[in-house]
């Protein structure tokens, strides 16, 4: 059996939810958006953020707190699927189509050029569109965990700090979750 598929720039976002991928596949005007495959370090990374952020937050029925690759809805009508997010339940009425948007979302940065502009610029700005509150960029380029959080005067992000090793890493949105940075990284090294 063939099947035909849009063409890039003609997907909709029911074509695009109706189709079951193998890997990370965001949706973004009407294009599919086929992202690296994660490899072993970014996954040990991505494991301790959801670990930490998820016994912060504490056990709940429904869950709150997930890991890629779990499809959000921004305002635009995209579709992305970050790292690690945190969604209250309030957002996502219906537990099989995409939340609408989320509370805190985090990315850990692919380290080619083009992976990290979606992250570093275009999802930076799509977050905030989107009304997202916190948005934490983790970059084992630098080793550094910038925090951001949403300016709801301009819908812009505002960065709330820079860590690097040594540091805690901190939210605005969720006081008293930190993440030690030097720890965060050393997950990507088998914690050596």
């Amino acid at each position: 059996m063939v099947t035909r598929f849009p063409r890039q720039g003609e997907w909709t976002e029911q074509e695009y939810l109706n189709f079951e991928f193998d890997g990370l596949v965001e949706f973004v005007n009407g294009v599919l958006e086929f992202l690296p495959v994660p490899t072993f370090p970014h996954q040990d990374i991505v494991a301790y953020l959801y670990e930490k952020l998820n016994a912060f937050i504490g056990p709940r029925t429904p869950r709150e707190v997930y890991f890629a690759p779990i499809r959000i809805r921004m305002n635009s009508g995209n579709c992305r699927e970050p790292d690690v997010a945190f969604i209250r339940q309030n957002r996502s009425r219906n537990r099989k189509a995409p939340a609408e948007g989320a509370d805190l979302v985090m990315e850990v940065v692919s380290p080619e050029p083009r992976d990290r502009d979606r992250d570093w610029i275009e999802k930076r700005r799509e977050y905030a569109e989107s009304k997202i509150p916190e948005y934490w960029i983790v970059d084992p380029n630098d080793e550094s965990i910038t925090v951001l959080s949403l300016d709801y005067n301009n819908f812009a992000y505002k960065e709330q700090g820079v860590f690097r090793s040594g540091e805690m890493a901190s939210s605005l949105l969720l006081p008293g979750f930190e993440i030690e940075v030097t720890e965060c990284f050393m997950a990507a090294h088998g914690g050596k």
